[in-house]
Parts: C-alpha cells; sequence; structure tokens
C-alpha cells in the first residue's frame, strides 16, 4: 500500500513539473512569436510596395513598340520573293534555262515557301493571342502544301507561256489548247489550274489571313498608352498595303481579305468599348488594308468595261489579275 502511494507521489510531481515547464516555455516563446508575426507583417507591407512599384515598372515597359524587325521582313521577303517572280519571268530571256529544269523566278519561289511560314511563326510568338499547337502545326502545312501547288502549277504555266498559252483567257479557249489531241487532255490542264488557282490559294491565304488577324487582335493597348505610327511605319506603309493589293488581284482573295477587314474593324469597335485602342502595329496593319482596298477598288474601276476580263472573271466579284491585263493589254502591244 504505501509503495503504491508512493507510485502515485512519483507521478503526480512529474505531471506537475511538465506543466510548470509548458506555461514557462510559452511565456519565453511569446515575445519571439510577437516578433515574427511583427516582422511577417513588415515583410508582408514591403513585398505589397515592391510589387505596387514592379506593376507600375512593368506597365511602362510593357507599353507597346512596332515592330519594324518583323515588318520589314515580312515586307521585303514578299517585294522580293513572291511580286519579283513574274519580274523576274519578264527580264530574263527564256532560252538561260532549259524548259526541263527549274529557272530563277521558281528558285524565288523554293525561297518563298522556306521564308513565309517562319514568318508566320513570328508573327505567332509575338502575338498575345494564338492557337493551340495542333491548329498552328496544321496552319503552317497547309500553307507549305498550298504554295508547294502553286510552284507546280505556276512553272507548267511559264512554260505554257512561250509557245502562245494567253492568261486572259479560259483554259479551253485558248488556241494551244484546242490543238491539242485528244481533247480529254484539256481536262488535266483544267485540274491543274484548279489545284493552283482554287485549292492552293485556299491553303495558302486563308491560315495567312487568319494568322493577321489573330496578330492584329493583340495589337491594342488603353487609352493612356494610346501612340502614333513611328516614321518607320510611315515608310513601310505604301509598300505593304502594295502587297496586299498584289495578293488581292492575283491572288484572288478578294472575299478572304474582305471578311479579314471586316474582322478587323468589328474588334476596333469591340476593343473600344473596353476604353482600348490600336497600337502602332495595329494601326499600320488597319491603315494597310485600308490603302490595298482603295488600291483595289482603283483597279477595278479602271478595267470595269473590259469585256474580255469579264470573260475571264465571270460573276459579282470581279477583281481581274495582273498577268492576264498583261498578256492581254502590254504583251500584245510589245509584240505589235
Amino acid at each position: 500500500m504505501l509503495a503504491m502511494l508512493q507510485l502515485f507521489k512519483l507521478h503526480f510531481s512529474s505531471i506537475v513539473r511538465t506543466l510548470v515547464l509548458q506555461t514557462d516555455w510559452k511565456r519565453e516563446m511569446q515575445p519571439s512569436i510577437r516578433r515574427r508575426q511583427t516582422s511577417a507583417q513588415h515583410a508582408a507591407t514591403f513585398m505589397c510596395s515592391r510589387s505596387d512599384g514592379s506593376a507600375e515598372t512593368d506597365e511602362v515597359r510593357s507599353k507597346p513598340r512596332f515592330h519594324l524587325d518583323l515588318w520589314l521582313s515580312f515586307t521585303v521577303q514578299s517585294w522580293v520573293l513572291d511580286v519579283g517572280r513574274p519580274v523576274v519571268m519578264l527580264v530574263l530571256p527564256a532560252d538561260w534555262f532549259p524548259l526541263n529544269r527549274p529557272d530563277a523566278a521558281e528558285y524565288l519561289h523554293l525561297l518563298y515557301n522556306i521564308s513565309m511560314p517562319l514568318i508566320l511563326l513570328k508573327l505567332l510568338e509575338r502575338s498575345p493571342r494564338t492557337l493551340p499547337c495542333p491548329a498552328i502545326h496544321l496552319g503552317i502545312i497547309a500553307v507549305v502544301t498550298g504554295t508547294s501547288l502553286h510552284l507546280v502549277a505556276d512553272s507548267i504555266t511559264r512554260r505554257l507561256l512561250l509557245i502562245g498559252y494567253q492568261l486572259h483567257l479560259p483554259v479551253r479557249e485558248n488556241l494551244v489548247m484546242r490543238n491539242l489531241k485528244p481533247s480529254s487532255v484539256v481536262d488535266l490542264f483544267e485540274l491543274l489550274f484548279y489545284f493552283a488557282d482554287t485549292l492552293g490559294h485556299l491553303m495558302w491565304y486563308v491560315p495567312l489571313f487568319l494568322v493577321l488577324f489573330l496578330f492584329f487582335s493583340g495589337c491594342f493597348c488603353h487609352r493612356k498608352q494610346e501612340e502614333k505610327m513611328p516614321t518607320a511605319a510611315w515608310m513601310l506603309l505604301v509598300p505593304n498595303a502594295a502587297y496586299y493589293w498584289y495578293l488581292i488581284t492575283e491572288g484572288q482573295t478578294f472575299i478572304l481579305f474582305i471578311f479579314t477587314f471586316f474582322a478587323m474593324t468589328a474588334t476596333v469597335m469591340h476593343q473600344r468599348r473596353r476604353c482600348m485602342v490600336p497600337n502602332g502595329n495595329g494601326l499600320f496593319m488597319l491603315y494597310s488594308f485600308s490603302a490595298a482596298l482603295v488600291l483595289v477598288a482603283v483597279w477595278v474601276a479602271c478595267l470595269w468595261n473590259d469585256g474580255v476580263l469579264r470573260k475571264k472573271h465571270p460573276g459579282l466579284i470581279y477583281v481581274p489579275q495582273p498577268r492576264a491585263v498583261y498578256t492581254l493589254h502590254l504583251h500584245q502591244n510589245a509584240q505589235t
């Protein structure tokens, strides 16, 4: 019995000692906890002030800038490799290159097939709004396939021109096609021009205008950051608008162009409700599209009463091709 009382005393004394030690530890730790809470509050205040300053710095740094390198590359490669192809075909004599081998214009076309997808990828990299990766991959594949189809058909058209083919006439009305035997061979040439002028152009220009619109949809800033077009943008405006005119007329992409332009205009009206305005890049694209539309209107008005070209381009949308105008008027006058 005494042994049990002694064990109980020892156990009770150990419990009391433990409670005392815990009380003393809490008293000692309260100042340090308070100091930690105070330091945490100071750190939070410092971080908030720093974040506010960094937000202001980011706002200043995020001020939109004009992508001169991107637009200069787009304009130069478009004029040299795309518009320059028919010029090279006209300047260089046909006997410099054998008919069974590529000529200088076709090598330019090959370079264009490589450079244009790269520039489209650069546009998507600098655009805040983009598509999922599978859609981007499919679009680039479509551009490469469309330009390749156009390369093959354009090479054959080049050789047909050397034997008297006239671009301002439909395929079956050309004298060269009438003399072909058997007559079913003409169906093969119509299939060829369908791949080049219809399917190839759709696969080529639909991703192109889609990328341009996606890039434009991200070219907006707040009214407080509203900026004007720089001098370099005004210098590139005329050649860029002229290239869009070439895409519309030679590529027969008026429907794609006008829908893209309407979508850009609707985007501007929607963003203005949110106190957002186009920045330098957006103004450059908007003015380029507007100037190209004016050039197309002047081009159509000058050739409105041409009966031969009307047969070449029947329907409500009448936009003559520059090469067809050349073979109809300029080339015949030069031969005369």
